[in-house]
């Protein structure tokens, strides 16, 4: 179900009206089409709409002048812009008025149900920014910051500090460390948090189409480029865009990204002018930038613009102290989205000791899915060190492992194995149990996973993650038969 439901659209063609009537219809808005803008003044103060889809050019009231009264009047309004090939000046001259964005004609209806999906995005985060600063007040952005730790209280006197101004900041941490985070409560406590928070993954995006993605296009740039398009610096308008993993980004863009910090404009693929957006930029990275540098694979006077302020967020296995707290926040969430009945309750003292030994290279997201899982498989309704991953166990028997230097016999031989050195590890023999169990029932049911997980007395759910965890293929299982 779409967010915004009711849409006037304005247009002195029949067909268009038409057209984009049935389409947006189908798409399950409410849809009311009028002729000029006059037509559309009368229908907006009859009754209250969501978007306005208008054409620039119109007999009576044109698009220009609705635009500029319906911004005034109804400022809560969402505004589209419809204008022929070659009038992309005036259609840019009624984003600068308050439009959102604007199609070109002729264009395919989907473009136009496109655009209303970003404007539906964009007003889901609005109404979402608005709604948590009115619930939990201005510190609800730092309380997605977990931890005790002397480490992230150091991380969040800063970013209250960073946050007022404007100034570029660069977020260094390794993957997994809550980069985007740090980000997100330094737009949140920002005056700009009213406004867009646009991110985007410079690694993730092929080099051909990232300048196309930050920057936009002209209608016509490049072979498929039948409509312009707004990049996201210009989606980002008034807000903050968070550049993750910059280290990633190109030579050639690094130079536009320079220009961008340096004078404050943008130029779309394919124009010949540039453009004034106001955007604060947060840029993140797992790299040393500084290394970068040194190998010129990174601009040095880009280098020193986005290093205006450094935050360093801590590896978890730094900041020791916070790893049972973040595990009891995971555990409350995860008992609530998998609906966890009856609810676990808490971890054994093997199983907090276990987490807390261990290094987590992947960081708070390795223990949010090692928690995940725990929540999941757990017996009871206290997560035991069985319910934990297996490179947990691991570790915990390479650190309690008895020194090689006591298994030898007198004078350096080496001794036989007694019983209490033997292999004893009831864990390990409960896995090979648990997956001999699980195999045969996957054969006895020709590999049906949900009369599997009834014959093993468990959840659909569990049994699939036991099946991924021991590497089963359910299917080959079910040709062997019973």
């Amino acid at each position: 179900m779409p967010l915004f439901r009711t849409v006037l659209v304005v247009d002195d063609e029949a067909s268009i009206r038409h057209v984009l009537t049935l389409v947006l219809s189908d798409h399950g808005y409410e849809v009311r089409a009028v002729s000029d803008g006059e037509e559309a003044l009368r229908e907006l103060q009859a009754r209250p709409y969501d978007v306005v889809i208008s054409d620039v050019r119109m007999p009576k009231v044109d698009g220009m002048t609705l635009l500029k009264t319906a911004v005034e009047k109804w400022p809560d309004l969402t505004f589209l812009v419809m204008s022929a090939y070659g009038s992309q000046e005036q259609a840019l001259a009624a984003v600068q008025a308050g439009a959102y964005d604007y199609v070109q004609k002729p264009f395919k209806p989907e473009e136009v149900v496109l655009v209303l999906r970003k404007a539906e995005e964009r007003t889901r985060l609005m109404r979402e920014n608005k709604r948590l600063k009115e619930q939990r007040g201005v510190s609800a952005p730092l309380q997605r910051i977990l931890g005790v730790s002397d480490a992230i209280n150091v991380l969040t006197r800063q970013i209250q500090k960073v946050a007022p101004v404007s100034t570029t900041v660069l977020v260094q941490g390794e993957s997994g460390t809550g980069k985007e985070l740090v980000a997100r409560a330094i737009h949140e406590l920002s005056p700009r948090a009213a406004m867009p928070f646009v991110t985007v993954n410079c690694g993730a995006i092929p080099a051909g189409l990232i300048e196309s993605e930050l920057f936009g296009h002209a209608r016509g740039a490049f072979t498929d480029a039948r409509t312009a398009k707004r990049g996201l610096f210009a989606e980002a308008d008034g807000g903050t865009l968070f550049l993750d993993e910059i280290g990633e980004l190109p030579l050639p863009l690094q130079v536009k990204l320079l220009r961008f910090l340096q004078e404050g404009e943008i130029r779309p693929v394919g124009e010949n002018r540039s453009e004034k957006v106001d955007v604060r930029v947060v840029a993140a990275t797992l790299r040393d930038l500084a290394k970068l540098v040194e190998k010129g694979e990174f601009r040095e006077d880009l280098y020193f613009r986005l290093n205006v302020v450094q935050l360093k967020v801590p590896p978890l296995r730094a900041r020791k102290d916070d790893i049972v707290p973040l595990s009891r926040a995971f555990l409350n969430r995860f008992n609530r989205e998998l609906n966890r009945e009856p609810p676990v309750t808490g971890f054994s003292a093997d199983a907090e000791a276990m987490m807390s030994h261990y290094a987590w290279p992947g960081n708070v997201r390795e223990l949010e899915n090692a928690i995940e899982r725990a929540v999941l498989l757990a017996e009871g309704a206290i997560i035991t060190p069985e319910a934990l991953p297996e490179r947990l166990w691991a570790n915990e028997e390479a650190r309690t492992a008895t020194p090689a230097a006591s298994t030898l016999g007198p004078g350096g031989a080496p001794a036989l194995p007694t019983a209490d050195a033997m292999q004893l590890s009831l864990k390990r023999a409960m896995r090979e149990l648990e997956e001999t169990f699980i195999k045969a029932a996957l054969r006895k049911t020709r590999g049906n996973r949900t009369r599997a997980a009834e014959l093993l007395e468990i959840s659909h759910r569990a049994l699939l993650y036991k099946i991924k965890d021991y590497g089963i293929d359910p299917d080959a299982e079910g040709e062997r038969g019973p």
